[in-house]
């Protein structure tokens, strides 16, 4: 049996759109200047696309990835800068 947690980040998605304008509304910014400060905070410089957290959750579930266990994966950007 295999158990592995896929720990999403900041992933394009109507909801990371929806958090971003909430907070936008909340601290009376606009939502280009939040979403940027997130950005800023990701060392990979961007927003996580689906496809990229679906293929990594493809992977673990694939037959390559059959003897990985007990492993928790930051499919991130680097944001969470641990190990």
């Amino acid at each position: 049996m295999t158990v592995n947690l896929l720990l999403p980040g900041r992933i394009r998605t109507d909801r990371t759109a929806a958090t971003d304008a909430a907070n936008a509304e909340r601290t009376h910014r606009a939502v280009a200047d939040v979403e940027r400060e997130s950005v800023a905070a990701i060392p990979a410089g961007r927003y996580g696309h689906v496809n990229e957290f679906g293929a990594t959750a493809a992977f673990l579930c694939s037959a390559p990835a059959s003897y990985v266990t007990g492993v928790a994966l930051w499919c991130d950007g680097g944001l969470v800068r641990s190990l």
